[in-house]
């Protein structure tokens, strides 16, 4: 399983490319088709991959839904994503699934906060009440925001054993929005910190994978998605058969 905000396929390799490739952020420019087959190359790797940041067809894209592109590209039988934020008409951002099992079900959800167009993207595995559910969210930078947002989480996901939730939480696992999600559902916290931010000297563990006490799974690892600002977190997940049933 893997979790990656990739930024739109835009390079980032210093706080300076903020400011000095400001533009490949609202224009077609820059080596993202590159950037998205280096990305599709690792995602291709998992079975299961969550995308933040990843256009759904907007100027800056060059008009390419970026989540069917690595789908096609990573060898994906299965694909989803959920448009939530659009800037000035040149640029847009999705919330996206990659899976090469399919998924029963995938529901998209609007998420609140101060400002709009945030969601979160759920698919089910399986048909049981224990199927495994996979949650794939992008938070906001406010605390008060996350907070909502999480609690509105918490609801989706309470009582459900096998269910993962991943993405850009823009708040390290410390935080006290973070301890009532984890108070309100069967989710765990991780056993330490993966810094993911910035990607070229990671000092932040702001993206996270979290999965549910009836699942088992490794270590996570940061890894590089091509030249995104963040890096991307994996993990080897153990899940038992009835939830994919």
């Amino acid at each position: 399983m893997l979790s990656a905000n990739i930024q739109a396929g835009s390079s980032t390799r210093g706080y300076h490319d903020y400011v000095a490739r400001s533009w490949s952020h609202v224009l077609p420019a820059g080596n993202k088709r590159g950037s998205l087959d280096a990305i599709a190359q690792l995602a291709g790797q998992y079975d299961i991959v969550g995308l933040n940041e990843s256009d759904p067809g907007s100027l800056r894209s060059g008009f390419t839904n970026q989540t069917h592109y690595l789908a096609e590209r990573g060898g994906f039988d299965y694909w989803s994503h959920q448009p939530n934020r659009r800037v000035g008409g040149v640029a847009s951002s999705a919330n996206g699934l990659l899976a090469k099992l399919e998924p029963r079900e995938v529901l998209d959800h609007s998420l609140p906060g101060r400002l709009g167009g945030r969601g979160v993207l759920v698919a089910r595995f399986g048909n049981e009440p224990d199927a495994l559910l996979v949650a794939v969210a992008h938070l906001s930078l406010g605390a008060s925001s996350r907070a909502s947002q999480l609690s509105f989480i918490a609801e989706l996901l309470h009582g459900h054993s096998n269910a993962v939730l991943m993405g850009d939480f823009n708040c390290p696992i410390d935080r006290p929005e973070m301890l009532q999600l984890f108070k309100r559902t069967r989710l765990q916290p991780p056993d330490h910190d993966t810094p993911t931010f910035p990607s070229w000297s990671p000092q932040r563990a702001i993206d996270h994978i979290l999965v549910g006490d009836g699942l088992r799974c490794s270590e996570p690892q940061a890894l590089a998605a091509a030249f995104s600002d963040h890096l991307a977190l994996s993990v080897n997940l153990d899940v038992p058969e009835q939830a994919l049933a």
